[in-house]
This record gives structure tokens, C-alpha cells and sequence, in this order.
């Protein structure tokens, strides 16, 4: 017997709890644990992330930095008191079979519910947990400081938007302030494959379900499969994580559907390579093909410390949107020009990191230090600052 499951014999006495009971606890909230008074800690200090590592005291990441909590180093046999009654019997067996689990929280912080994105991980042998605060509510374009071009992307009818960036840069945040747009001004049915759902909807003018994987349904492929008989206007698919994932999206979007989703890369351009590396190459260029019909717009985004009061962090965000010329690339296998593809429409509000840069310092959201530290080429940062354009029309 491991030393983990030594520890969490212990703590396991009430730790079953029934999918059924999971479910209410969607809506009513959730028995109190423990481990809650560090998520409590987390909402009043207002971090973003709560970090638990045995042989540390428990950690909370504040506008970007990690501070410790004021209380001693947990150790193993506090660590799994702790941790393991939060899992149920699903998450449970996923996480003794898998070394980790992905599940939803809620904790009662001063009478209202709050939800936390929870990964429950194992290293070293040992058992430790990071959970992401997820907002009460879903903020409008304004509040997150996004470009103005995401509002337009919202009014397609079908098609499929991906939001590109590493994890936490705040792809699911942008994507729910897209949904809730759709949700406050057209009448359509918005259906959400998630693992594990994160910002909860009320339906406003729009009819929205959300289908947690695991719990309302198996996996993510299944999902997709009864997603199509559901009659969705718009579908949410979350990340892009395998072959099978993104051709059933693809698939949506080929029949009618304004498909949503995430993948893991640093740029819009660079998302073309990950998505082909999803798939064999003697398949390349059907997908090219694929992408190049029904991709509507690639958004990659990373999350910057601000120096606005009241403002946490502020997305810079590279668009990349499907133009006849960004099209052409893409067929064509040059995804290397794509770069000065975006620059080049920019006055159809396409823009770079460079000229997302320049825009927050100009707005004074961040400061310069910060905009030359994340900057891709700090020459061509410098010279948009001083008002150069550096964008080269014609070398297409």
C-alpha cells in the first residue's frame, strides 16, 4: 500500500459522495470540508489560483505572484484529511487509476456559492491540489479589456472561433463573455460540453445547457456525438485535445453550428501547427482544407500584471482572422507569412502582440517594463511606440 492510500484510509470515512448528491450540490452548495477555510482565504484575499503541496503551508497566486499563507508546513497525513473527501466516487476511481482528477468545487464564502476549477494531482507519491477561482458571475467585453473585433466575431452563424494561449491565461473567461453576449441578444440554444463546468449561465434570451463530462455525460467524444442531435445553434467543445475532438467540432461547424473551443499554443499563427499535429500527415492537407472552409477567427491571449487601480490582470490578445488571404496561407502551407497577414489587416481588425502591446501601454493598463518583457520582437514594440508602423504591405 502506497503511502497515500495509507494516509487516506483514514480520511476516507465520509469521503463517498454519490454522482446525485454532486448534482445538488450545483444548486444548493455543498457540505463543509476542512479544506474549505483555504479556498475562503482565496476569495477574501482575491487571488486567482490556491496551490496545496505537502511539506508547504497552503499557497494563493495574487495578480500573478504566489504568496504563502500564514500557518505551518501540511504534511502527508493532514494533506490527505484534507484533499480526499473532496472527491466522489467517480473522481475518486479517475484519480487512483490516472494519478490526478479534474473536477468542479463550490465553497460558501459569506452566503454566496463560489466555484473552483480543481485539479487534484499526485507527485512524488504524494497527493497535492491546484484550484483556479472561477468568477460569480460572467464579465462583458468592457470589463475584461478585450478588443473590440470579439464582439463582432459573436454575430456568425456558424463556423468555429478557437481561443489559443497556455493554461491560465484566460481563455475560458474570454469564451464565456463571448456566450453571454450571444446570451443577452439572440434566441438560439447554446450547448456546453465541459470538464468541469466553470461559469454557470442564466438563460436570458437564449436557451443554454451545460453537460459536464463525467457527470452529465461520459466523455467528451460522446458528448459530441449527441450534441449534434440536440439541435444547438452555438457549442462550446472546450479544448482541443485529440484527433477525434477537433473532427467532430469541425464536423459541427461544416453542418451549421458556431463552434467555440481552446487549444494549447502561444500563437494564432503557430495554432495552424498544433491542430496538424492532432493528425497523421498524410491527413495535413485535408485539414488544412477543413480549417481554411469553416475557421472564422484564431485568438491567442496571454494575461498581464496591470497598473490600472482596481484591475488585476489584462489580456493582450493576437487575432487572427480567416480572410481570403489568411485562407490562401493555409492552404498553401505558408504559415509562415501568417504573421504579416495579421499585421496587414489590421484595419479589419486583425493585430499582433506588438500592436496589442502598444494598445494597453497607450491605454495605461500595463507599463512598459511589462510590455518589453512578454513582447515577441522588442525592436518592432519599441518603433510602434514611437508611432512607427512597421507592418510591410505587398510583401504577400
Amino acid at each position: 500500500m502506497s503511502d497515500i492510500e495509507q494516509a487516506s484510509s483514514a480520511a476516507s470515512g465520509d469521503a463517498v459522495v454519490s454522482s446525485s448528491d454532486l448534482a445538488k450540490r450545483l444548486v444548493v452548495g455543498q457540505p463543509k470540508r476542512a479544506v474549505d477555510k483555504y479556498f475562503r482565504a482565496l476569495v477574501k484575499l482575491q487571488g486567482s489560483d490556491l496551490h496545496m503541496k505537502v511539506g508547504q503551508p497552503p499557497i494563493v497566486r495574487i495578480h500573478g505572484t504566489l504568496k504563502p499563507l500564514d500557518r505551518p508546513p501540511i504534511d502527508l497525513q493532514e494533506m490527505c484529511d484534507l484533499l480526499f473527501p473532496m472527491l466522489n466516487d467517480r473522481t475518486r476511481k479517475i484519480f487512483d487509476e490516472t494519478g490526478g482528477a479534474d473536477f468542479a468545487y463550490i465553497v460558501n464564502v459569506d452566503g454566496e456559492d463560489w466555484r473552483f476549477r480543481v485539479n487534484m494531482l499526485q507527485q512524488l507519491g504524494r497527493v497535492g491540489l491546484v484550484a483556479r477561482r472561477v468568477n460569480n458571475f460572467v464579465p462583458d467585453f468592457e470589463g475584461l479589456y478585450l478588443p473590440a473585433i470579439m464582439e463582432s466575431l459573436c454575430h456568425f452563424d456558424q463556423g468555429m472561433i478557437l481561443l489559443a494561449g497556455v493554461t491560465g491565461s484566460g481563455k475560458s473567461t474570454t469564451i464565456a463573455s463571448m456566450l453571454n453576449y450571444i446570451n443577452r441578444h439572440y434566441v438560439k440554444h447554446i450547448l456546453t460540453l465541459e470538464d468541469p463546468i466553470e461559469f454557470v449561465f442564466k438563460d436570458e434570451k437564449s436557451l443554454i445547457n451545460q453537460r459536464e463530462i463525467g457527470m452529465d455525460v461520459v466523455d467528451f467524444s460522446i458528448g459530441m456525438k449527441h450534441a449534434v442531435r440536440e439541435d444547438p445553434d452555438v457549442i462550446l467543445v472546450g479544448e482541443m485535445r485529440d484527433e477525434e475532438t477537433f473532427m467532430t467540432a469541425i464536423h459541427a461547424a461544416e453542418t451549421g453550428h458556431l463552434v467555440f473551443g481552446t487549444i494549447h499554443a502561444s500563437t494564432a499563427p503557430s495554432t495552424i501547427g498544433r491542430i496538424l499535429d492532432l493528425f497523421p500527415e498524410d491527413m495535413h492537407s485535408a485539414i488544412r482544407s477543413a480549417i481554411a472552409m469553416n475557421m472564422k477567427a484564431i485568438i491567442a491571449q496571454k494575461l498581464l500584471p496591470s497598473i490600472k487601480d482596481g484591475v488585476g490582470r489584462v489580456p493582450t490578445c493576437e487575432v487572427m482572422l480567416f480572410n481570403p488571404t489568411v485562407k490562401k496561407l493555409v492552404l498553401e502551407e505558408q504559415d509562415h507569412k501568417l504573421g504579416d497577414a495579421i499585421k496587414i489587416g489590421s484595419e479589419e481588425g486583425m493585430q499582433d502582440f506588438t500592436m496589442s502591446l502598444k494598445d494597453l501601454v497607450d491605454r495605461e493598463l500595463i507599463d512598459r517594463p511589462t510590455a518589453f518583457q512578454v513582447a515577441p520582437n522588442r525592436d518592432a514594440l519599441k518603433m510602434a511606440l514611437k508611432g512607427i508602423n512597421v507592418s510591410q504591405p505587398g510583401i504577400l
